[in-house]
């Protein structure tokens, strides 16, 4: 045994200061290898659709349904299943309605009870006890914990009987059916992964982080959305005139407003004051007549203009002062013919819809003036002291990254930066170059750079590379090769607007790509997949998630509402489990309201994508191989106490 090898055994003797603490140990973890792996599951571009995303996130994409018809069968009818199934996504608010009805609420409670018993023991079957009553209230671990252990015998049933009266009697039923609803979400996914882009479009971001910072086990790969909030976390003035500019074109001002706590009212006053008598008809706002005051229409309308003009100023300035992103083509203020309406891009000349730039000059069209520059000062000292938005951008940064690695599997939101021919392409930054994983890695560290780094040149360079993971041609959350976004404002014709896709979505079902891209990363080809978003799948014109013959899959499917009407469904999510791969389509969701009143449920379909012919197991997994090493550590330890070579502590 080396000198470093008795050091760490020895600092390892203090957890487990005895032979039999060690063997219980190793008998522990040996044990938990062959229980059957948990179910991970696999969501992206949610956009704020938080009332969806929580509705999918309750149900785990149709898995506790599917958990219902697995326990009961024929016993229940499919209504009876239907109201079991809202009373685990929702148990506060149905038991409220079935209250207002006037049934005899003991039989009712004492009915339901028994069935949660016999949900939550289903679904603890793949668990240790130790993980199951971790997942319990702990102001319920005693009574679940011995309800759900009850056996066929009846030597006990009084006992058990007893319980579930008491509960009844004190009033405690409600607390109790919330307790193992909890239990049975939290139990039937084991893992969720978010691959990217919760914010923008959808009016509730700040819902889905808020829910997100309180699951149990969670990932997440960053979206060139999220970035772009994480970039006005920053400080970044571009990332934080996109933020805004965003939540005004979809009518979502109130997720600043009212969910962060940022005043807009400055913005508001400039938008007025320069725009008051422009109808700021080239910058409609997309909003959800439902939910959206329409007497705020025309205000929003100014500020939309207002922040849009905001950020073609501040992303010209950093454009301009970052040559080496190579992105001078998207230098247009510059380029208007003001005279005649008019801008040429690209060889061609188009007419420009709106030349009403009050805040432009043409002979320095990237200067703030001064009501910008301190309207700019404003919110970015808001954006660098909103508590709420920051503690969710550290929760961004501690639980995500730019890509993961996990159980076989390569998880990122946009694409791998790839030139033509399929070979990696090279990106400089600061005089060096990358590619391929070790680019993905350099980009994740200027990420955290730019957060965690004392103000500075360091610092601004960071987070004017976050500005260049929103839109970079070599960017691998964007995948385009230009962002067509003064275009769509300003110019009728659509040739304008087109944004064309790098390499990565012309190749991925190149399966020697594919395999390329899995060696890079350390993965091996015959076994592994590639699952990311990003970019909706149009299921109405024929497309598939499903690429390279199952080993990539693209799970974006228009979560968000407003790319509904392009892809046809609702979004799809993943589901691995120890059986295999489904793909879950869903159909799009009313409202937590009709969810719980009528106990419609998101219409889903499942496709298995692949099924395993040997059921895995923890031993099979990442989990798996750190559990090994784990044991490997501990008989090495006992083998120490055996031999004398170290001492027992107890």
């Amino acid at each position: 045994m080396t000198h470093e090898e008795k050091k760490y055994l020895e600092t390892l003797s203090y957890r487990f200061p005895s032979i039999a603490k060690a063997s219980t140990e190793i008998i522990n973890l040996s044990s938990i290898l062959q229980l059957p792996k948990g179910t991970e599951h696999f969501m992206t571009d949610i956009h704020g659709e938080y009332e969806q995303f929580i509705h999918i996130l309750k149900n785990g994409s149709g898995t506790i349904r599917s958990k219902i018809d697995d326990v009961f069968g024929f016993e229940l009818s499919q209504e009876d299943k239907t109201d079991l199934a809202t009373l685990i996504y929702y148990p506060e608010e149905k038991i409220k309605l079935v209250e207002a009805t006037g049934i005899n609420m003991h039989d009712w409670y004492r009915t339901m009870l028994l069935r949660m018993i016999r949900m939550t023991r289903r679904a603890s079957m793949k668990y240790t006890r130790s993980k199951v009553r971790k997942s319990i209230d702990p102001a319920f671990v005693y009574m679940i914990e011995e309800l759900v252990a009850v056996n066929e015998s009846t030597d006990k049933e009084n006992y058990y009987e007893g319980i579930l009266e008491a509960i009844i009697r004190t009033g405690r039923a409600t607390e109790c059916i919330g307790a193992f609803a909890h239990t049975i979400q939290r139990l039937v996914v084991n893992h969720l992964h978010i691959l990217g882009d919760i914010y923008d479009r959808g009016p509730g971001p700040h819902i889905i982080m808020d829910t997100l910072m309180n699951y149990h086990s969670v990932d997440i790969q960053w979206g060139n959305h999220d970035v772009v909030w994480m970039g006005a976390a920053c400080g970044n003035l571009a990332c934080i005139a996109t933020a805004l500019r965003l939540t005004a074109r979809y009518g979502n001002l109130d997720t600043i407003e009212d969910g962060y706590g940022i005043n807009l009212i400055p913005l508001m006053r400039f938008a007025l004051e320069y725009y008051g008598d422009d109808d700021c008809s080239c910058f409609k706002v997309k909003y959800d007549p439902k939910t959206y005051d329409e007497t705020e229409l025309p205000t929003d309308t100014k500020m939309h203009k207002a922040v849009a003009i905001l950020q073609f100023k501040l992303e010209g300035q950093l454009i301009k002062r970052h040559p080496e992103f190579h992105m001078d083509d998207r230098l247009l203020l510059d380029k208007i013919d003001y005279e005649n309406k008019k801008i040429t891009l690209y060889g061609q000349t188009y007419d420009l819809e709106d030349i009403n730039l009050p805040t432009v000059d043409p002979k320095d069209p990237y200067k703030l003036n001064e009501a910008e520059q301190i309207l700019m000062e404003k919110l970015q000292a808001s954006f660098l002291s909103c508590s709420k938005l920051q503690a969710h951008v550290r929760f961004l940064l501690s639980k995500g990254s730019l890509y993961l690695v996990y159980d076989n599997n390569l998880l990122f939101h946009g694409s791998i930066p790839l030139n033509a021919d399929g070979s990696f392409r090279e990106v400089k930054l600061e005089g060096k170059t990358y590619k391929g994983k070790e680019l993905m890695d350099v980009f994740d560290n200027y990420v955290r750079k730019a957060y965690y780094l004392d103000p500075g040149p360091e610092k601004m360079y960071a987070t004017d590379i976050i500005y260049y993971l929103w839109t970079g041609a070599s960017s691998p959350l964007f995948g385009k090769e230009r962002m067509t976004t003064f275009e769509r404002y300003f110019i009728k014709d659509k040739k304008s607007h087109e944004e064309p896709k790098t390499p990565y979505y012309k190749l991925y079902n190149d399966e020697e790509v594919v395999n390329k891209i899995f060696e890079e990363f350390g993965l091996e080809p015959e076994d592994s997949h590639i699952v990311n978003g990003h970019v909706p799948v149009k299921q109405k014109k024929g497309e598939s998630p499903i690429k390279c013959g199952g080993k990539l899959l693209i799970i974006d499917g228009g979560f968000s509402r407003a790319y509904q009407s392009t892809t046809g469904i609702a979004g799809y999510t993943l589901i691995s489990n120890s059986y295999g791969l489904k793909l879950v389509f869903h159909e799009p969701f009313t409202s937590t309201e009709d969810a719980i009143r009528t106990g419609s449920d998101i219409h889903s379909e499942i496709f298995v994508v692949e099924k395993v012919t040997k059921r895995q197991v923890v031993a099979d997994t990442d989990t798996g191989k750190l559990l090994k090493e784990q044991i490997r550590d501990l008989e090495e330890l006992l083998a120490a106490y055996r031999s004398g070579e170290l001492r027992e502590r107890e």
